[in-house]
């Protein structure tokens, strides 16, 4: 969990932006790389002073801060990632970078104007690394897609979702987390996929299972079904005198590989008999006299 970054400055919520200020450069002073080279407590201790006041030091991630939006490392309360996607709501998370925009002047007061990027020792530093979580609907992710997302800055950002994508993936991307100091380049948000499930496919590696009803005279007298696929439907012939239960191999219908080969598909077969009783097929079974050496339960001992 974030450290409160109030403490961190040891400030209050009432402390006013000009104290924030003073309390900042006094930490810069005392842990700044330059001052103590080679400590990496003071290092992680600046670090940390640095990115409180880059909250802090900005008056609407500041409120958000304070009414419980955001937590202390700028992501949406809560852990939520990108909510109600499709939906126009903003990519969550992330504290404006103009947050950091003050604190290259102050350094520079404290330490002399230098030049930007490698600079003196420890005084450039790359940008923290962000998460986000986002949702993705099931074919979205067997398939591949392309999300359009708004980040807290405003800015537009689309995002491709790779083919065969799973749940709990981790898409990296460079240069969207919170930004560097001292012209040190941002950091990167990283992006878990969390895949909603599907109402009929189940995934299981490369390979997607689904349960297809049939009648029972397509079951008796075998025959060309239409199967939904993630690519489209297909065609599977049924053998005659097909049981329910019984599953049947689509090749590479399954997940599809950036490597190209595909998984397969597995297609279980469930008969499903009418809702109302069909007087002619009652009368049907009822005058069938199945062989006596057939008994479906002789496995289970019955």
């Amino acid at each position: 969990m974030a450290k409160d970054p109030y403490k961190i400055l040891g400030v209050t919520k009432s402390t006013s932006k000009d104290d924030i200020r003073k309390a900042y450069r006094k930490l810069a002073k005392k842990y700044h790389p330059d001052i103590r080279p080679g400590d990496e407590a003071a290092e992680t201790k600046f670090k940390e002073a640095s990115t409180a006041f880059a909250l802090l030091n900005n008056d609407e991630e500041r409120a958000r801060y304070d009414r419980g939006e955001i937590d202390a490392e700028g992501n949406r309360a809560g852990g939520q990632g990108f909510p109600g996607q499709g939906q126009g709501q903003g990519f969550p998370g992330g504290f404006a970078p103009g947050g950091f925009d003050d604190i290259s002047d102050i350094l520079s007061d404290l330490f002399g104007n230098q030049p930007r990027g490698r600079g003196r020792q420890g005084f450039a530093f790359r940008g923290d690394d962000v998460r986000y979580t986002l949702e993705v609907e099931f074919l979205e992710a067997v398939n591949g897609a392309s999300k359009q997302v708004r980040m807290s800055d405003g800015k537009q950002l689309k995002i491709a979702i790779p083919l065969g994508t799973k749940d709990a993936d981790l898409l990296r991307l460079r240069g969207q987390g919170k930004a560097g100091v001292g012209g040190a380049p941002n950091g990167d948000a990283i992006v878990e996929i969390k895949v909603k499930p599907h109402q009929h496919f189940k995934r299981e590696g490369s390979t997607i299972r689904l349960d297809l009803p049939i009648t029972l005279q397509e079951a008796v007298l075998g025959g060309k079904v239409s199967v939904p696929t993630p690519a489209g439907a297909v065609t599977l012939t049924l053998p005659p005198n097909t049981s329910s239960g019984k599953v049947l191999r689509l090749k590479a219908k399954g997940v599809p590989s950036q490597r190209g080969k595909s998984g397969d598909m597995m297609v279980r077969l469930l008969i499903v008999l009418p809702d109302e009783v069909d007087p002619e097929l009652k009368k049907c079974l009822a005058a069938w006299m199945p062989k006596a050496n057939y008994n479906p339960r002789k496995s289970l001992g019955g």
